[in-house]
């Protein structure tokens, strides 16, 4: 649920198996009122909506019995007599009608990520909850089957280089930037659509969703970019919310740039406790004997790729995908064998020896060659360079300002600071200009909060910034390397049964907890 858009969603990943990875300044961000803006308004009953049977190549919806419907929303909601878009749609009914709760909704993250399937995923931790919820699934605008806005094709992929440097690679993903802003403006329509592809337009449609499903509030879950989407929620809606859930959410103070910056530090740090843990299996990996011997292992991989990327299969690996790939699986502890397995098949390989990537690392670069990589990378950018500020947007607009930072970033953080200073989103070279600031957090909305302590995507420090926003919410602490905490087990991850606990209480009708609670964890999965 969390791993797709975390690999894809914004990122420049289109061409980096030949080589590199891949933006406006934030609006000012102002206080919102909820009463004042007419696009924060609640939503008016639309027309019923027309339920059907979902399609039949929908087989997660079909074998749960959902139903599927389209829901017309404005493209603008400041202007509800204009031009509409379709909202898609499933449905769920409460298998206890007796004792029906309401309707709950979800977003898997992203921002990029569809959503018509995510909250029948969460049934398996939900658990009998789920049954007095109608589960609501839905796509973001423009995503799957909501109005869709689809992005001009890229063409065929250069063949591989043989040789580079860091600033060719920079200069590779500049070049892939530009491209996709180029491509997704060249459609016929597209610029008209691509200024109402933003996080505040999404939380409307959430609530025009709600009043169509004739509910006087909803509940939510929102996990990463989803959990700040469900803040954002809040401060527009705030009488309209009755269980929210946020799990993973970042400080909303910060631009989605300065966020992803902030992520170097506590990655290194994951990486340290990765490299600590494969030291005491040094026979078996043969990577290093201390945690400082298998980082250095690391680093001179990277610093061979940034001249010769490695090749694996038909690909070749060139640094920004390996540390792509890195980050990818040291944010769960779970996977630290899978990491160790793959940075011994990385090294090998770079060695020139005959190498068979594991599933693991099979899959994933099987991944990125997929339609479904690219639609993330669209749909990401789609949010990234929409958001006037946070939670999405904030880009520089100078291509060098990322290089500069890249370069500064090297000594303190030497696996990850190339990554998390680069290009992510093509917003430099985007062709509309975000049409609203971004949100200003600032309510008292009881909303509960779930956050791993080590999480390496969104800093723990975020939570608490957003927590002291939110001054009716309890957090909920989990002390793991994680980007996630609820419904872990469901994932094949370490369950932090204290924290679903706590969360299906909230969702049956409870209270929030009296205080701020830090649950105990049991010993990771290996």
């Amino acid at each position: 649920m969390r791993g797709l858009p975390l690999l894809a969603a914004g990122l420049g990943l289109t061409g980096l198996l030949g080589g590199a990875i891949p933006v406006s300044t934030a609006i000012p961000t102002t206080p919102d009122t909820p009463a004042t803006p007419a696009a924060a308004r609640p939503a008016a009953a639309p027309p019923p909506l027309a339920w059907h049977p979902c399609p039949p190549e929908r087989k997660d919806l079909a074998a749960a019995g959902a139903e599927c419907a389209s829901l017309p929303v404005p493209l603008d909601h400041a202007d509800p007599g204009g031009r509409t878009i379709r909202i898609a749609l499933s449905r769920v009914r409460a298998k206890d009608p007796a004792h029906r709760r309401g309707v709950l909704l979800s977003n898997p993250g992203g921002p990029g990520g569809t959503g018509l399937a995510t909250t029948l995923e969460l049934r398996k931790t939900l658990k009998g909850v789920a049954d007095r919820y109608d589960l609501i699934g839905f796509d973001p605008r423009f995503l799957g089957d909501s109005t869709p806005l689809h992005c001009a094709p890229a063409g065929p992929a250069g063949p591989p280089r043989p040789v580079t440097s860091p600033r060719a690679d920079f200069e590779d993903g500049l070049r892939r930037s530009r491209s996709t802003a180029e491509r997704c403006a060249r459609p016929t329509g597209n610029t008209a659509l691509l200024p109402y592809a933003s996080t505040r337009d999404v939380a409307r449609d959430m609530d025009a969703i709600r009043a169509a499903l004739g509910e006087p509030e909803l509940s939510y879950y929102g996990v990463s970019y989803g959990a700040d989407l469900g803040a954002v929620y809040t401060q527009l809606f705030p009488r309209r919310v009755d269980r929210l859930v946020i799990d993973s959410s970042s400080d909303p103070g910060a631009t989605q740039y300065e966020l992803f910056r902030r992520s170097g530090e506590p990655l290194e740090r994951g990486l340290d406790e990765w490299a600590a843990g494969t030291a005491q299996h040094a026979d078996t990996y043969r990577l290093g004997r201390t945690g400082p011997e298998v980082r250095a292992t690391v680093e001179r991989l990277l610093d061979g790729a940034e001249r010769r990327p490695v090749p694996v299969g038909r690909a070749r690996l060139g640094a920004p995908l390996l540390r792509l790939i890195l980050r990818q699986f040291v944010q769960h502890q779970e996977n630290d064998p899978v990491l160790a397995r793959t940075v011994r098949t990385l090294v090998d390989a770079a060695a020139g020896r005959p190498v068979e990537p594991g599933p693991e690392l099979a899959g994933l670069l099987a991944f990125l060659e997929t339609p479904e990589a690219r639609d993330g990378l669209n749909g990401g950018a789609l949010f990234m360079c929409g958001d006037g500020g946070w939670p999405a947007g904030g880009w520089p607009a100078d291509p060098e300002a990322y290089w500069r930072n890249i370069v500064r970033g090297r000594a303190a953080q030497p696996v990850f600071g190339p990554l998390v200073n680069d290009m992510t989103a093509p917003c430099a070279f985007w062709k509309t200009r975000p049409r609203e600031p971004g949100t200003r957090i600032a309510n008292d909305v009881p909303v509960l909060m779930l956050q791993a302590r080590r999480d390496g995507n969104v800093p723990y420090d975020g939570a608490l910034a957003l927590h002291r926003r939110l001054t009716g919410s309890r957090l909920v602490t989990a002390d793991i390397r994680s980007h996630g905490v609820y419904g872990r087990g469901a994932e094949g991850r370490t369950a932090v049964p204290c924290a679903d606990r706590i969360v299906n209480a909230y969702l049956d009708g409870g209270q929030l907890p009296a205080a701020d609670v830090t649950c105990p964890v049991p010993a990771p999965l290996r």
